[in-house]
C-alpha cells in the first residue's frame, strides 16, 4: 500500500526529531512492504519567516490532502524571539490552533506509560510507582477557553482582559464517546476531570459524560475535580486508565503526566477528527535552547509515528513493531540525556546517545 504523509517539521528541535521519526517510518514500511510519499508543510515560526503568517491556506489544503500529518514542535522563546512581538493571531501557536480547527481535530490522545527501564528517571518514590502505570489522557481540543471569544478593553485607564469558556453538549459528547471507546480496548475505566463545583461548563460536562456512560455498561466511570486530579497524578498515578477532560485542563494535566513518566521527551500524541485522519506530534515544546545540538529525545515523535500507523493507516502490526523496538533499545541501556539517571544514581550498563543515534538504534531493532 502507498500512503501520503504530510510533514510539519516546525521550529527549534522540530526538524531533528521529525527526521528520526521519518527514518523509523520508512524503515518499518520497507520491512512490511508499504510505500510512503511525503509532503512538506510549513507551520509555526518557520512559516512566519517565509510567508508572514503562521499557517497559510495552502498549508491547510496540503494537510487535508494527506492521509495523516506528522508534526514536530513549533514556536520559540517568547522572551527573545521576534515572533512574539507580533499580534497574538500571528504568533506560531495561532497556526496550530487554526490547523486543529480547520481539520476538525477535536480529540487529543496522550499516552503516559512508565517503562520499567526508566523507573530511575521517574521523580516519584518507589512505593508510589509500584509496578508502574499506563494511562491515556483524552483531551477535548477545539473548544473551551482557547477557542472562546476574548477581549481586552480599557476603562478609566484600567485594562481588563476577558476570555470566554464555552462548550456545547455536542462537543462534549463526541470526545466522551472517543474516550469510552479507548477505555473499552484498555482496562475499561474512565476518569472524567472537571471543575463542576465552580463552573457551569463543567456541570454540563459532567451531565453529558454521565449520559454517554449509560451506553458503555462495561466501562466504569468516575468524576474527579481537576485540582484533585493534579494531586492524584503524583500521589497514585497507577489508579488511572483513561482520563477524559476539557481543553485547558488537558493541556496542563498531560504535561504533568509526562514528567511523571520521567521526561516529556517520551510522551507521544495523536489529535483525531471524526474520520481516520489525525495529526501526530510529540507533547513537548520546541526547546530552542538545545536545537541543533543533537541532544533532543526523538522517542516521543517516533512513538507518535507509531500512533499514526495505528489510528490513521490501520497498521497495528507495524505500530507494534516500532513500540517493541523502542522497548528493546531502552532494555539495551541506550539513553538520551533527558532520560539518563541523575548524577549520583546508578548508571552502570547505560550509554548516552544523541538524537540521530537513537533513531538509528530503533531502526536496527526493526530490521532484525
Amino acid at each position: 500500500m502507498e500512503y501520503r504523509i504530510g510533514v510539519i517539521e516546525g521550529d527549534g528541535i522540530g526538524p531533528e526529531i521529525v527526521r528520526e521519526a521519518h527514518k523509523v517510518l520508512e524503515c518499518v514500511c520497507q520491512a512490511y512492504g508499504h510505500r510512503l510519499s511525503w509532503d512538506k508543510i510549513l507551520m509555526g515560526g518557520c512559516s512566519i519567516d517565509a510567508c508572514g503568517v503562521p499557517l497559510t491556506d495552502e498549508a491547510v489544503a496540503q494537510a487535508k490532502a494527506a492521509d495523516a500529518v506528522l508534526m514536530g514542535s513549533i514556536g520559540g522563546d517568547p522572551a527573545t524571539s521576534p515572533w512574539y512581538q507580533l499580534p497574538p493571531e500571528r504568533r506560531p501557536e495561532a497556526g496550530l490552533l487554526k490547523l486543529r480547527k480547520e481539520l476538525g481535530l477535536f480529540a487529543n490522545l496522550r499516552p503516559a506509560y512508565l517503562y520499567r527501564e526508566l523507573k530511575e528517571a521517574c521523580p516519584l518514590r518507589d512505593d508510589v510507582i509500584g509496578d508502574g502505570f499506563d494511562m491515556v489522557i483524552v483531551r477535548e481540543l477545539t473548544g473551551g477557553l482557547y477557542f472562546g471569544e476574548r477581549t481586552t478593553t480599557e476603562k478609566d485607564g484600567v485594562l481588563t482582559a476577558t476570555d470566554t469558556l464555552t462548550y456545547s453538549e455536542n462537543e462534549i459528547r463526541r470526545v466522551a464517546v472517543r474516550a469510552f471507546d479507548v477505555a473499552r480496548k484498555r482496562r475499561k475505566k474512565v476518569t472524567s476531570v472537571d471543575k463542576a463545583n465552580v463552573l457551569d461548563s463543567s456541570r454540563l460536562w459532567r451531565k453529558v459524560v454521565d449520559e454517554v456512560a449509560l451506553s458503555y455498561p462495561d466501562v466504569s466511570c468516575e468524576h474527579m475535580l481537576v485540582d484533585n486530579c493534579a494531586m492524584q497524578l503524583v500521589r497514585d498515578p497507577k489508579q488511572f486508565d483513561v482520563i477524559l477532560t476539557e481543553n485547558m485542563f488537558g493541556d496542563i494535566l498531560s504535561d504533568e503526566a509526562s514528567m511523571v513518566t520521567g521526561s516529556i521527551g517520551m510522551l507521544s500524541s495523536a489529535s483525531l477528527n471524526e474520520t481516520r485522519f489525525g495529526l501526530y506530534e510529540p507533547s513537548g515544546g520546541s526547546a530552542p535552547d538545545i536545537a541543533g545540538k543533537d541532544v533532543a529525545n526523538p522517542i516521543a515523535t517516533i512513538l507518535s509515528a507509531a500512533m499514526l500507523l495505528r489510528y490513521s493507516l490501520d497498521l497495528d502490526t507495524e505500530a507494534q513493531a516500532i513500540e517493541q523496538a523502542v522497548r528493546d533499545v531502552l532494555a539495551d541501556g541506550v539513553r538520551t540525556a533527558d532520560i539518563m539517571p541523575q548524577p549520583g544514581r546508578d548508571r552502570e550498563g547505560l550509554v548516552m546517545v544523541g538524537t540521530a543515534a537513537m533513531g538509528d538504534k530503533i531502526c536496527e531493532k526493526i530490521r532484525r
